[in-house]
């Protein structure tokens, strides 16, 4: 289990402004009302579900609000939605995920494969990307739960696969099937954590450099914006001093 491994899945959400905010909100609640509508609408019992109200609460997501959305996802007025997942490539041939949860499923496509081509990237086909990544659970602590040996420890007693900790944060990585077992027995330890989700971990990166840099972040920034988009992925690496110069 490696401590300080350099894989840093992107899951780029914009959240600080107010336009913004209401945006990941949305995108939040959305989420919810899709797991009630699948599954029992009991969180203890709905393993999908109680992924959602826990990162949803870490986004400060009000109680009453989380209550409406189980309640529309178990009412028969409640939209149908479907998930789809889109694959592409940025430039320098970074790969990206995109899941989407959409009630026009040719708008979406549309407007995904779009935002490609306007910035640089190309849409493909399913299967031309996810090979890339794994498909995984992540919980993350505030650095403030542990040490990285103490929560290393707790990691491996859980059963989780990876750790990667930095100055703000523990991250822990388990197989997707693991998520729930694992946050339960972390839990025991070290408290609630932070967030916790199914996501897409790349098996390795893509250096981007130069003019890339700001093509790429515009890229996955203009398709979290979005409206059907849920979720964006890329295996990019890109270095503190070129983030720093987009400001």
């Amino acid at each position: 289990m490696a401590g300080h491994s350099k894989f840093k899945n992107i899951m780029h959400r914009k959240g600080r402004a107010d336009a913004a905010r209401s945006k990941l909100f949305s995108k939040l609640s959305r989420e919810i009302t899709v797991a009630a509508k699948t599954g029992l609408p009991d969180p203890a019992m709905n393993p999908r579900l109680r992924l959602a109200v826990n990162n949803a609460k870490a986004e400060s997501l009000p109680k009453d609000v989380i209550e409406r959305a189980i309640k529309k996802g178990q009412g028969g007025d409640a939209e149908s939605y479907d998930e789809i997942r889109y694959e592409g490539f940025g430039p320098g041939g970074v790969g990206v995920i995109v899941e989407a949860l959409t009630d026009n499923k040719n708008r979406a496509a549309a407007n995904v494969r779009s935002i490609f081509a306007k910035n640089g990237g190309a849409l493909g086909e399913t299967g031309s990307v996810a090979f890339m990544f794994d498909r995984m659970g992540q919980i993350t602590y505030p650095a403030s739960a542990g040490s990285e040996d103490a929560v290393m420890e707790a990691a491996i007693e859980a059963g989780a696969e990876d750790v990667e900790s930095d100055e703000e944060s523990h991250v822990i990585w388990t197989a997707f099937e693991d998520l729930n077992a694992v946050i339960d027995a972390l839990a025991a330890q070290l408290g609630d954590p932070k967030t916790t989700a199914i996501t897409w971990r790349p098996k390795s990166l893509t250096p981007v450099e130069g003019d890339a840099v700001a093509t790429i972040m515009k890229l996955i920034d203009t398709l979290d914006d979005e409206d059907d988009v849920q979720n964006v992925y890329a295996n990019f690496d890109i270095s503190d001093e070129d983030l720093a110069k987009l400001g």
